[in-house]
Order: C-alpha cells, then structure tokens, then sequence
C-alpha cells in the first residue's frame, strides 16, 4: 500500500491529456467502443503512453472501452490508475489484469469495503474521500512518485483535470468522422474551463497522421517540447 491521502504536497505530476474525437466533437458511441484513430495515431500513443509514470482513466471507460492501457512492444507498464464513486468495476477487467504495473483505484469512502473486497485482490485500494478530488489524487501521485500523469479519458476525467487547471498538455486527435449522437459521451461536459474566449490555450503543433490529425495545446508554463 502507497501512503494515504494525508497532508497535501505542492507538486503534482505533469499531466499530459490525451484523447481521439470526431470531427463533431464526440469520443465514443452510445454505451459502445468506437475506434477513432488509426495504426499510425495507436503507434503515437504508444510512445506516449511508455513515456510516463502513470495512465489514468475514469470508471465508466474501463466498463465501456475494457482498454488494456499497455504499451505494445514495450518490457514494462506505467501505474494504472481509475477513479470510482460507486465501485462498480469489474476485477477481470483487463485495466486490471494486463500489464506488470501496479493498478490504483481512487474510491469514494462511501463504497470503499466494498472496493475493497471487489477489487483487493487486484489493485491498490485508496480512499479519495467523500468525493475524489483530482487536485488531491495529483498530489498522492506525486507522492507515490509519479512524476508523468497521462489521462486518457473519459469525458468526466477530462473535464475535472482541464476546469481544475491541472493540465499541462493536450493532445487531441480528430478523427474525419461524424457521430451524430447527441446521447454519446463528448470530449468535455460543461464546466467553467480556464481556457476561452479571453484566454486562448497555445497551439504548438499540429500533425497529420495517414487521415486523421493530431493537434497539441500547451496549457501551463510547465508545458514540455
């Protein structure tokens, strides 16, 4: 077990937000995977992937995408980390069951016996109080010695690190598709975000990938070229 939720630390893990959408701004179908990006983007997000510390992504993409979050070819795995307030996942989940990394999960208090008797025997159960926090959950990552967070969905997690202000980087690939699906899940839910029409975030680069194109935002001071 890593150390509790305690006193806050100052740092946190640069945090590198990653996501695939539609051209109308959609990230998946209605309760069902969608592959958005292409061999070439997957490779890219590979690398990535193998380059930090930890991957984090919220309860309902481990129900919906079953992602591995392992990076193909590589001879270790990144921490894997969700969040969940209800903890309805799924112990033979393969967040859970591939990989060599250790696996977190930040749980409401409310449901943390039950987190723990579901998941114990799989992943490091830690109490996130009544409501996690992402700002505190940072700082325990930071505790923990992560020092590179990527964050890859979905649109709750992204929505909690961005109108937080505790994203350094945004990497966001668009596919050329629409979805058209007003009840799918969208890059963002609504929020107050620090970046808008009187603060716009810097794009630093933009790339083209086979058909779909990858554009990185540089959000805080701390961004890494």
């Amino acid at each position: 077990m890593g150390p509790p939720m305690g006193p806050l630390m100052e740092h946190r893990p640069y945090t590198l937000l990653s996501c695939a959408m539609s051209i109308d701004g959609y990230i998946g179908g209605t309760g069902s995977r969608v592959l958005l990006s292409n061999e070439q983007d997957f490779d890219r997000v590979d690398a990535v992937r193998a380059s930090c510390d930890a991957i984090l992504v919220g309860a309902a993409t481990v129900r919906v995408d079953d992602p591995r979050l392992v990076p193909r070819g590589r001879a270790a795995s990144p921490l894997k980390v969700t969040v969940t307030r209800r903890a309805e996942l799924d112990a033979g989940a393969r967040f859970f069951t591939t990989g060599d990394g250790e696996k977190l999960v930040y749980c409401a208090t409310p449901v943390l016996a039950e987190a723990r008797e579901r998941l114990g025997a799989v992943a490091t159960i830690v109490d996130g109080g009544d409501t996690v926090d992402m700002r505190t959950l940072s700082r325990d990552l930071a505790a923990r010695g992560v020092g590179r967070l990527m964050v890859e969905g979905g649109s709750a997690m992204h929505t909690q690190f961005l109108t937080e202000d505790l994203v350094d980087e945004l990497q966001l690939t668009v596919a050329p598709v629409f979805l058209g699906d007003s009840a799918a899940p969208r890059f963002v839910r609504d929020g107050s975000f620090p970046w808008n029409p009187g603060r716009r975030a810097a794009l630093v680069d933009v790339r083209k990938l086979g058909d779909v194109v990858l554009l990185r935002y540089a959000l805080s001071s701390r961004f890494e070229r």
